[in-house]
């Protein structure tokens, strides 16, 4: 029996109501903090972004408040650092156990002092915040006064199929009723709203883009590989995501790259290595099947109109020979096509028309969807499922262990498109790992068909079985490699780890290839030395975190021995998480109070590497340029990830300048 394709695309498209912004009770009757300023810079450089925001709070009420601000987490972000302005008064974060700084918070705020709290709802709701969300607290904004918060988060990010995308978040996802009735969201700012990229490439960029952004941005190429991209404006408001592409340039090399940290030769070492395969996936021929299960449930009110358009490009993209079924649910699954229809444009014209006839009805049960997705493919062809949804799951059976049972007694992989601030990335990660996936973060601003497109010429083309790396010479510990699997055309794999002692190290890629077996290898040195990347630290921690996480969704962790190892890394990295907060304080409170000033020291030694870093050019990481892994390019017409031209054009040129251009202030 032929092995199934199992596509998860997951649509959130929530109202431009709903933002990142000040956050005040509902029938509160005080007016709402206002913002006057919102700045983000961000520096792009060697796989990884450190994104700094900078805010200014007017309070317009004659008594001083408590200002709560709402901001959706980005993927895989580690927020290091808040510092909040409030008079002559500055303060500082430090993280310690989250009850713990819920207390030490209340107690300054209400003894009249001036104090901040960051929490992380990271992957469960939390005090009627929505579901990966941070939220800051600001304990007194003086009457008629301002008061400035900056707080910065790093997160590593990613090439797929030669192109370079950074997310800053700000529309939140719509997804919990308690928060949306618990909190009345403000998201415009007065006065001054400006985002500032540097992107730093070691290798030649062709283009950057802020999709919808075009006509303000001023984008400025320094040199080869170094951007900066500005837009600033006369206020405006925080309800929808700037998106950052950039493109490399064609036919770059296949390669291995290597980023460390160690800050003197008796201390532990951390490093990020990026493989990104150079092999030539070729296109699978023949006609393939299509089953999309669409989500009609009632949180999607208001975010059918975007399903249908979704729907609609999607059959606009199949060829002859390609046939689809359509199924819905909410509380249940209904097939709407009764069988397989051939793709022909009379057929997507008369089922892109039905589809947009949809209406919201009843609850989401998504473990029901999965069954009746798995009962509509048929064994002799390739058959790709596509799920739509906003992954609300309350109805039917919810437990992520039940979902990993499900796809373990089916033959299917999973390639999840996870799009929305606040949908439910472990449960799309479990799926899709334990299917032998993968899944992808989808910003609401991204255009659908572009993200279709890239999962299209991933399941269309050959793939990498039984994928295992091994690293022999220096040895490494502590892995976030352990289960590879499947590499995909385009995709890049980003490994975090430890190590002692430096030296040379043989690194081997051993994979199956057409049923053949594949060995690609290089040899490289690991630094006794390395000081220009300390950030690595807190990423590996919170790539660990991320590990607990899964282990604990997918059943094979206690939930409190994952809590405990959770909390054991946040403090240690000074990492705000679900079980760690940053409690933000000023110098003689935190000695008060017997508050260690570890985050302190770890961000003196950040500031004075990312220092040195902004006055160098764009570096090279390569390590195997001796020796190289691969013999064939990276991307471009014959490398692995390969786009034809036609899609190129798509999903770099149109479904790019579709992004972002929904509402501009």
């Amino acid at each position: 029996m032929k092995r199934t394709i199992l596509t998860f695309l997951l649509i959130v498209t929530a109202t431009s109501a709903l933002a990142a912004g000040t956050l005040t009770p509902v029938g509160a009757t005080q007016t709402p903090i206002q913002i006057k300023e919102h700045l983000v810079d961000v520096v792009i450089d060697n796989g990884f972004a450190r994104t700094e925001v900078t805010q200014t709070f007017f309070n317009p009420n004659s008594q001083d408040l408590e200002a709560v601000y709402g901001f959706p987490v980005p993927t895989s972000a580690s927020l290091s650092e808040i510092t909040i302005w409030s008079g002559e008064n500055v303060l500082n974060g430090e993280v310690i156990e989250a009850k713990e700084a819920t207390r030490v918070y209340t107690e300054e705020r209400d003894a009249g002092n001036d104090a901040g709290l960051g929490e992380c709802a990271c992957t469960k709701e939390k005090d009627g915040v929505e579901y990966s969300s941070y939220k800051f607290s600001i304990a007194k904004v003086k009457a008629q006064a301002e008061t400035k918060i900056r707080f910065v988060y790093y997160q590593p990010l990613k090439i797929d199929t030669g192109v370079g995308r950074y997310v800053y978040p700000l529309e939140e996802g719509g997804t919990d009723e308690v928060a949306k009735s618990f909190w009345t969201r403000n998201p415009k700012v007065e006065q001054h709203f400006a985002v500032n990229v540097e992107l730093k490439s070691g290798w030649p960029v062709d283009e950057v883009r802020a999709p919808g952004a075009e006509s303000e941005a001023k984008v400025t190429k320094l040199a080869e590989g170094h951007y900066k991209l500005a837009i600033d404006r006369a206020g405006g408001d925080l309800s929808k995501d700037f998106v950052f592409y950039y493109r490399l340039a064609d036919n770059l090399p296949g390669r291995v790259e290597l980023l460390a940290y160690k800050p003197d030769a008796k201390s532990t070492g951390t490093f990020m290595l990026t493989v990104t395969p150079g092999v030539d996936l070729a296109p699978l021929t023949g006609g393939a099947d299509y089953v999309f299960v669409l989500d009609v449930s009632g949180s999607m009110s208001g975010k059918l109109a975007t399903l249908a358009r979704g729907v609609q490009q999607t059959l606009g993209q199949f060829k002859a020979g390609d046939r689809f079924r359509i199924v819905k649910f909410s509380d249940s699954a209904q097939e709407l096509t009764h069988g397989f229809v051939d793709a022909t444009p009379e057929s997507v014209k008369e089922w892109s028309e039905r589809v947009a006839r949809l209406s919201p009805e009843g609850g989401t049960d998504v473990y029901g969807a999965l069954q009746a997705g798995f009962n509509a493919v048929e064994a002799d062809r390739a058959t790709s499922i596509l799920l739509v949804t906003d992954g609300v799951t309350n109805t039917g059976i919810v437990d992520p262990k039940e979902f990993h049972k499900l796809l373990k007694q089916h033959d299917v992989r999973v390639f999840g498109f996870l799009m929305g601030n606040n949908a439910n990335w472990p449960l799309m990660r479990l799926v899709a790992e334990t299917s032998g996936g993968f899944y992808t973060a989808v910003s609401n601003d991204d255009d659908i068909i572009g993200a279709i497109l890239l999962a299209k010429d991933k399941i269309r083309s050959e793939a990498l079985h039984d994928a295992k790396l091994t690293i022999d010479g220096v040895q490494t510990a502590e892995r976030t490699d352990q289960i590879i699997g499947k590499i995909y055309r385009g995709q890049q794999l980003v490994i975090f780890g430890r190590y002692d002692q430096p030296g040379n190290a043989k690194v081997t890629l051993q994979a199956k290839l057409t049923g053949k077996d594949e060995t690609y290898t290089t040899n490289f040195e690991f630094p006794a030395v390395a000081t220009e990347h300390p950030e690595l630290e807190r990423m590996w921690a919170l790539d660990r975190i991320e590990q607990n996480v899964m282990q604990e969704v997918a059943g094979l962790l206690p939930p409190a021995e994952s809590e405990s190892a959770i909390r054991d890394l946040g403090v240690q990295y000074q990492l705000v998480t679900d079980y760690t907060s940053m409690v933000v304080l000023g110098d003689d409170t935190f000695t008060k109070r017997g508050i260690a000033r570890n985050n302190k020291q770890r961000i003196e030694v950040e500031r004075a590497a990312q220092a040195q870093r902004a006055s160098a050019p764009p570096v090279n990481r390569r390590v195997d340029t001796k020796a190289p892994m691969y013999g064939g390019s990276s991307h471009g017409l014959r490398g692995g990830g390969a786009f034809d031209p036609f899609t190129v054009l798509l999903a770099i040129g149109a479904a790019l300048a579709a992004a972002f251009g929904v509402k501009r202030s």
